[in-house]
């Protein structure tokens, strides 16, 4: 990939919208503006300045659109490099043209993300914060939005960066007690260093699955018995009705699905049909089919009504399962520590219910910290190397250190990280950022 010559690319998505934008950046952008533009000269506007004036085909002389032209110097852009915005009306055809005449005028189309690699590339961000940015244009939950801007404003680097440091001082200092032990190098308390960087990586690897769930969004299945409030409770937790709720037992005889956000994860929340023993064969259907989405989600309710027997409990995977004891306003018929009594019909018990539920997603640690998969890789990587270390003679930990401080750099694209791994991390942007 060359990294000097001007890259352009429409920077706003399809369709039509009041404003869009096109892109150029690279060695030469100012001077290639200058030839599609009428106005004020690109070239001798200060950065983060504005014009106004006509986008036009050199060739030619037309007039494509009426435009602002925004100018960014180098090294204070977001590519490092000069760069230059058009700001035209949304149209498609009008973008459509802009980009062609940058073109025809001596610019290449930049690939996937290639502006923010050369922002990587330039040192305006580390590898973390470019995933971050990837994030950031794809969140679609609060909690993702704001895990992916403060990896952006450089949260997790400082953090590794500081766990870095402390295992690079203990590295010097093992050095210094295996090359000069006639120096009396008074040695570090490596256990408790190592025992407390162990505790770091493992507590960020411990927000992984919150992390994916802000991310990518969550399944949550609502498993009972017929006439358990299942629906009443999905409809509780939405806020209006969607489910229908009906005094006899068996009305959902399948699957029903409705998006929700909590704790600014989206989730998707299924009232599943009554899970009992039956011979009736549509129904049996609707009882596999529960119990199979009630395996794949990624968190269950188990929904049973405290006012009545208490029942059987089905087959379900009970390590992500919350247990909820419906209808808590009528006299009970049970009573269980392990189940969170709520009413539908009040809203008892229902903030109890969204805490548990948050705790169950998120972790005690609230899942603020971003982590993609290959950071996930990484960390592992470290969590395995810093475990033999505490069991290894100094001379031998020093290079189970060596590779924990490779692993970590990688984080941040530091070190060595080999051109595939980089190159992973921008196939999945768009083109234009």
């Amino acid at each position: 990939m060359r990294l000097r010559d001007p890259i352009c690319a429409i920077a706003t998505p399809p369709g039509k919208g009041a404003i869009g934008v096109v892109r150029l950046s690279g060695e030469g952008a100012l001077e290639l503006a200058a030839r599609v533009w009428r106005g004020k000269d690109p070239r001798g506007l200060k950065g983060g300045r504005f014009t106004f004036g006509e986008v036009v085909d050199p060739k030619t002389g037309e007039a494509l659109d009426q435009a602002l032209l925004l100018v960014f110097r180098a090294p204070r852009s977001y590519t490092g490099e000069d760069l230059v915005e058009f700001h035209t009306h949304g149209s498609p055809a009008v973008l459509r043209r802009v980009l062609e005449v940058l073109l025809e005028a001596g610019a290449r189309l930049a690939g996937p993300g290639e502006f923010t690699f050369r922002a990587y590339m330039n040192g305006k961000l580390d590898l973390a914060q470019a995933e971050a940015v990837l994030a950031l244009v794809e969140a679609e939950g609060e909690l993702a939005r704001r895990q992916a801007l403060r990896a952006l404003e450089g949260a997790f680097s400082r953090k590794i960066e500081a766990l870095e440091q402390r295992l690079l001082d203990l590295l010097a200092h093992i050095q210094a007690l295996l090359d000069y032990p006639e120096e009396g190098v008074e040695p570090l308390e490596a256990e408790r260093v190592l025992r407390e960087a162990l505790a770091e990586v493992e507590g960020l690897l411990g927000q992984a699955r919150a992390s994916r769930l802000a991310q990518k969004g969550a399944r949550l299945a609502l498993i009972g018995a017929p006439n358990a409030g299942k629906s009443s409770l999905l409809n509780a937790l939405l806020g209006y009705e969607r489910a229908l709720v009906s005094p006899i037992p068996g009305t959902t005889r399948d699957y029903l699905e409705a998006p929700l956000e909590l704790f600014g994860i989206p989730l998707v929340a299924v009232d599943t049909a009554g899970v009992r023993e039956t011979e009736d064969p549509l129904e049996r259907m609707g009882v596999e089919r529960a119990l199979g989405i009630a395996e794949e989600a990624d968190l269950v309710l188990y929904v049973a009504d405290r006012s009545l027997p208490k029942p059987t409990p089905p087959p379900l995977p009970w390590e992500r399962t919350l247990k909820v004891a419906t209808k808590a306003d009528l006299p009970p018929a049970w009573e269980d520590p392990a189940f969170i009594p709520v009413s539908s019909l009040t809203g008892e018990g229902l903030d109890r219910l969204k805490e548990a539920l948050k705790e169950a997603l998120l972790g005690k640690e609230g899942g603020e910290v971003l982590l993609t998969e290959r950071q996930v890789e990484a960390l592992l990587r470290a969590r395995e190397r810093l475990k033999e270390a505490l069991g290894l003679p100094q001379d031998l930990m020093g290079l189970a250190l060596e590779e924990v401080l490779e692993a970590l750099a990688s984080l941040r694209g530091e070190g060595r990280v080999a051109e595939a791994v980089v190159a992973r991390v921008f196939q999945n942007f768009c083109v234009g950022k």
